[in-house]
């Protein structure tokens, strides 16, 4: 299990090149990465991208690389023709203003643009050299600060899961004293309606259809099957994030309807732990990957 909130920044100097990452996310509900890189960096967007979407799954990731080259391969070429037709028609000003040749500046000639023009080495292997090493390492820093806050996340939620599992027991201990309580009372309305004329047979019969209904043994059992799929995706799904909400809402509703077909104050106070543990579970899986 991981979080989705994580840091990580390295980087590497030495007298030639000068490089660095920054890997920061938060929560989101699907993968939104950012990446920000310089310019010439841009046809290794791709190929960066693909390498967080291996290890990320979800979260929203900012990545920013920075590079800096102090003895980087440069080309500067001139063009002779640009040169000579800038400074024939500098020349021509130059008369009209009264001046001479002579005073026209070399530097004026070559600032134009278009006479000279550098080019750089912008091969995308040779960058992706230099940053791939550092980019894996914040890389791998990155998951492994996820996976701590993962770590303490799932210890969390399994520690408010245990409370829900000690309320379904409870549960699961009252329903003889519910279903008792219910045919007491209804019982009790034939009586009062019926006097000592009442049928047992009958009573027993209108007791087992509303008990269908009012039980709450099928609640219990459903509880119990999902505490167990919320178990096991925190255990084998890598990415249980979105299940563990799903799950949620499936306890929630058990736990409501157990809650509004009880009598007993112990009952109602499990409900109350139940129904606690539950709403930290899902304001804590809002922070899981």
């Amino acid at each position: 299990m991981r979080s989705m909130t994580g840091y990580a920044y390295k980087e590497k100097v030495d007298e030639n090149v000068s490089v660095s990452v920054e890997i920061k996310s938060w929560n989101s509900r699907f993968l939104d990465l950012s990446v920000n890189i310089p310019s010439f960096l841009g046809r290794l967007e791709n190929r960066i991208r693909e390498k967080c979407s291996s290890s990320i799954l979800r979260g929203k990731v900012d990545l920013t690389i920075r590079l800096r080259e102090k003895n980087g391969a440069v080309t500067v070429e001139a063009d002779e023709n640009a040169a000579k037709a800038y400074k024939k028609a500098i020349e021509k000003i130059a008369s009209a203003c009264g001046l001479g040749a002579q005073q026209i500046p070399l530097q004026l000639i070559v600032a134009q643009e278009g006479v000279l023009s550098i080019q750089k080495d912008n091969d995308p292997e040779r960058y992706w050299a230099i940053i791939e090493p550092v980019f894996s390492d914040a890389l791998m820093e990155f998951t492994a600060d996820r996976d701590r806050e993962g770590a303490n996340l799932k210890k969390d939620l399994l520690e408010k899961l245990a409370k829900i599992e000690e309320s379904e027991k409870l549960f699961k201990e009252w329903i003889p004293q519910m279903e008792g309580l219910f045919r007491e009372n209804i019982l009790k309305r034939f009586k009062e309606v019926l006097g000592d004329e009442v049928d047992e047979q009958r009573v027993m019969t209108e007791t087992a259809a509303l008990l269908v209904k009012y039980t709450i043994n099928e609640e219990v059992v459903r509880l119990q099957s999902h505490i167990d799929a919320l178990k096991a995706e925190m255990e084998n799904n890598p990415a249980p994030g979105k299940k563990i909400d799903f799950i949620c809402q499936e306890l929630n509703r058990e736990i409501n309807t157990i809650g509004s077909k009880n009598q007993f104050i112990e009952v109602g106070r499990a409900v109350i732990a139940a129904k606690d543990a539950l709403e930290n579970i899902r304001e804590q899986a809002r922070n899981v990957e």
